[in-house]
C-alpha cells in the first residue's frame, strides 16, 4: 500500500513537472509569435512594378478600303494594361468634312488632322464590317520603352495637342506611327531602314494602290510633279501602312540583357479581306498611250480632210473644243497647284508643258469648225504650232540631269495630238490665206 503511494506520489510529481514543462514551452512559443510580427514590420515593403511591365504594345495595320481615302490603308497603335485589361487604340487618321474651310484648306494644302484616342473594342468591328483585313503585331518594347511611348500617346492626345499638319506622303497615319514607335525606341527603325530600298517612288506607290479608281488615279498621277518620283528608303516608303508592317519585320532590337531580338515578338491576322488587294507594281501602260494618243491623232486629221461633210465638221469641232477646254483648265490647275498652295509634290510639274493653258486660246478656232468655210486664223496656227513645240521639249528635256519626273505616259499620249492640232490648223490656215 505505502509503495503504490510513493509510487502515485511520483506520477503525481512527474505530471506536475511536464505541466510545468508544456507552459514554459507555450510562452516562449507565445512570445515568439509576438516577436515575429514585429520583426516583419521593420522589413522593407515590396519593390513596386517597374513602369512599363504591365503594358502591351502592339500596331493594327487595316488593309485598303473601297473609299478613296481609305486606298492607302491605316494603322494605330495599341497600348493594354495587362492588369487591368484596359487598351486603348491611338489613331492619327481622324480628319472632318465639316471642318471649317475644309475643302479650301484641302485644295491649298493646308490639311489639318489629329490623333484620337479610342477603345478597340468599339473600333475594330468598323474595318471588319467594311471588308479590310487587319494584322495585329504585338512589339517587344521593355519595360521603360513601353512607358515612354504610353506617356507620350497621351500627351499627344491631349486635346490641345491632338492636331497636326497634314501631307500625303511625309505626314500622314502612318508617318507619326512609325515616328512615335521610333521615338521611344531611340531611333532603332531609322536607322535601319533609312538606307535600303527597293526602288519604288511616291507615284509608283500612289498609281498602283489607286488603280482601282482608274479616272483618280489618272488626275493624281498628271497632278504629281518630280518630288514623286524621287527614290524612297524603307523609313520614307513606310507612308503606306502595309509597307511599314513588312518592314517592321526586319528590325532588330535589344531586349533588357543587351541581346538582339526581333522588334515583331507575334503577329495574328485579325480579320480577313473581303476587297481585293492592290497590286505589288504599277502597270505601265506607255505604249497603249502612244496607241491611242496616234490613234486620236490620225482621227484628227482624217476628220478635218472630210470637212465638206456635216457630221465631220460636228465631231471634229466637239473634239477640238472640248480637248482644248480640258487641257487649257488642267493646265491652269497644274499652275495653281505650284504657285498658289503648299502641295510640294505637285510643283514644278513638267505637265505643264503637255497640259498647256494656251490651248485655252484656241478655243475660238475650233468652234468655228462648226462652220462649212472653216478657216482659223493664222495667230490660232500660231499657238497651236506654240503648243506643240512645248510638247515636244517635255520629251527633250529628258535627256537633261534636272528633269527625272516620270511623265512618258502623257507625253505618249497628248504629243501626237498636240502635233495633229498644229497640222489641222495650220493646214485650214492656209487654205484661208489663199483665198
Amino acid at each position: 500500500m505505502i509503495r503504490n503511494r510513493r509510487r502515485l506520489g511520483g506520477s503525481l510529481r512527474l505530471f506536475a513537472n511536464l505541466l510545468a514543462t508544456t507552459a514554459v514551452a507555450l510562452s516562449f512559443v507565445l512570445a515568439a509569435l509576438c516577436i515575429v510580427p514585429a520583426a516583419r514590420a521593420d522589413e522593407p515593403a515590396p519593390a513596386a512594378a517597374e513602369p512599363g511591365a504591365n503594358l502591351t504594345v502592339s500596331v493594327y495595320t487595316f488593309g485598303p478600303g473601297e473609299e478613296v481615302w481609305e486606298r492607302f490603308g491605316h494603322n494605330a497603335i495599341e497600348i493594354r494594361d495587362r492588369s487591368t485589361g484596359r487598351a486603348i487604340l491611338y489613331n492619327y487618321g481622324i480628319f472632318d468634312f465639316e471642318q471649317e474651310n475644309f475643302f479650301v484648306n484641302f485644295a491649298r494644302g493646308l490639311m489639318t488632322y489629329r490623333i484620337a484616342a479610342d477603345d478597340p473594342a468599339g473600333e475594330l468591328p468598323n474595318y471588319v464590317a467594311e471588308g479590310r483585313w487587319i494584322v495585329r503585331q504585338e512589339l517587344a518594347f521593355t519595360p521603360a520603352q513601353r512607358a515612354k511611348l504610353a506617356d507620350f500617346l497621351a500627351w499627344n492626345a491631349r486635346e490641345e495637342n491632338a492636331q497636326y499638319r497634314y501631307d500625303y506622303f511625309r505626314a500622314n497615319c502612318s508617318t507619326r506611327v512609325r515616328d512615335a514607335l521610333d521615338q521611344a525606341l531611340d531611333g532603332a527603325i531609322k536607322s535601319q531602314t533609312i538606307a535600303p530600298s527597293r526602288g519604288f517612288t511616291y507615284r509608283m506607290d500612289a498609281d498602283r494602290l489607286m488603280r482601282p479608281d482608274l479616272a483618280i488615279m489618272l488626275l493624281i498621277d498628271a497632278g504629281l510633279g518630280p518630288f514623286a518620283d524621287q527614290r524612297l528608303s524603307y523609313w520614307d516608303e513606310s507612308f503606306v501602312p502595309m509597307e511599314f508592317m513588312r518592314h517592321l519585320r526586319e528590325i532588330k532590337v535589344r531586349d533588357a540583357a543587351g541581346n538582339a531580338i526581333p522588334l515583331v515578338a507575334s503577329e495574328t491576322e485579325v480579320a480577313r479581306a473581303r476587297i481585293a488587294d492592290p497590286p505589288e507594281f504599277p502597270s505601265r501602260w506607255t505604249w497603249q498611250a502612244l496607241a491611242l494618243g496616234i490613234a486620236f491623232a490620225l482621227g484628227f486629221i482624217a476628220l478635218a480632210r472630210a470637212g465638206s461633210h456635216a457630221g465631220a465638221r460636228v465631231l471634229l469641232a466637239t473634239l477640238g473644243t472640248t480637248l482644248c477646254l480640258a487641257l487649257g483648265v488642267a493646265g491652269l490647275v497644274l499652275a495653281g497647284l505650284w504657285s498658289l498652295t503648299d502641295h510640294v509634290s505637285a510643283w514644278r510639274n513638267e505637265n505643264l508643258l503637255l497640259l498647256d493653258p494656251l490651248c485655252l486660246l484656241l478655243l475660238p478656232a475650233w468652234f468655228g469648225a462648226f462652220r462649212a468655210r472653216w478657216r482659223p486664223s493664222r495667230f490660232a496656227a500660231r499657238i497651236a504650232f506654240v503648243v506643240a513645240v512645248f510638247a515636244a521639249l517635255a520629251w527633250f528635256v529628258k535627256i537633261l540631269p534636272g528633269f527625272r519626273q516620270d511623265n512618258v505616259f502623257w507625253i505618249a499620249l497628248l504629243l501626237p495630238i498636240h502635233v495633229a492640232s498644229a497640222l489641222v490648223l495650220a493646214s485650214a490656215s492656209e487654205r484661208r490665206a489663199a483665198r
